[in-house]
């Protein structure tokens, strides 16, 4: 499923999901929906919400930079050859496409965030390990199981649930419907590896006018559920 499709009926249907529980609907929820409905993605260097923290824009103003700082490391490294050795892996890298490149970028936030950010949140050193990690897997693998969102939730609720459940369950449900959305596709997910099941509608195939037609269908449901859950509101 597309990541316009994730992204509307994710948060719409979590964002639902409180309201009808009773359950504030707060901008910190709201966030974490956003993210949550797309986050599944991570392992997809030019899914939406990768696309769109490192967009082509910071990738070419990198693949700019890189090369002077070769040439800088060259010249003004003393520590021979390996000042050689490292230009080269530094020119290398600048000649990356975006989706490699946007990996590297990924690694080196992940990297960052296990040695500097615990400093600000000890959370911090989960989430780089866990970037890191998503670096190395293959796309609908890890990140399409109910590991990943035990993982997700886990997070929310342990740095969160002081202020009330509505962050976590909010990220939680949005990542949720993210692998169910998917469930529909003839890919399917395996929820349980190494477990072989796999969750397969086969309603629909990525990228084509059918599989365009379902997710609109969904989307027209997830609205429908919205207009339960907020019209009270308004009448």
């Amino acid at each position: 499923m597309m990541g316009r499709s994730h992204l509307i009926i994710g948060t719409t249907v979590s964002l639902s999901v409180l309201q009808l529980a009773g359950m504030p609907v707060t901008a910190p929820a709201v966030t974490v929906a956003l993210i949550g409905s797309l986050l599944p993605d991570i392992d997809e260097p030019n899914s939406l919400l990768v696309s769109k923290a490192l967009p082509n824009s910071l990738i070419r103003l990198l693949q700019t930079i890189l090369l002077p700082v070769a040439v800088f490391v060259y010249f003004y490294v003393k520590a021979k050859p390996w000042n050689l050795l490292l230009a080269i892996l530094i020119a290398m890298v600048s000649f990356l496409p975006s989706r490699s490149l946007r990996k590297v970028l990924m690694f080196a936030i992940g990297l960052g965030l296990v040695f500097y950010g615990h400093a600000f949140a000890p959370w911090n050193l989960i989430a780089g390990s866990l970037l890191m990690l998503c670096t190395t897997l293959t796309h609908r693998g890890l990140t399409h199981t109910l590991y990943g969102t035990a993982v997700w939730a886990g997070l929310l609720y342990s740095t969160t649930h002081l202020q009330g459940p509505e962050i976590w369950v909010a990220g939680g449900t949005a990542y949720a419907m993210h692998l169910l959305a998917d469930s529909l596709t003839n890919r399917g997910i395996r929820p349980l590896p190494p477990l072989k099941w796999r969750i397969r509608v086969n309603l629909m195939s990525t990228g084509t006018k059918h599989g365009a037609v379902v997710e609109n269908v969904c989307i027209v449901l997830a609205l429908i559920l919205a207009w339960i859950a907020f019209s009270p509101l308004f009448l």
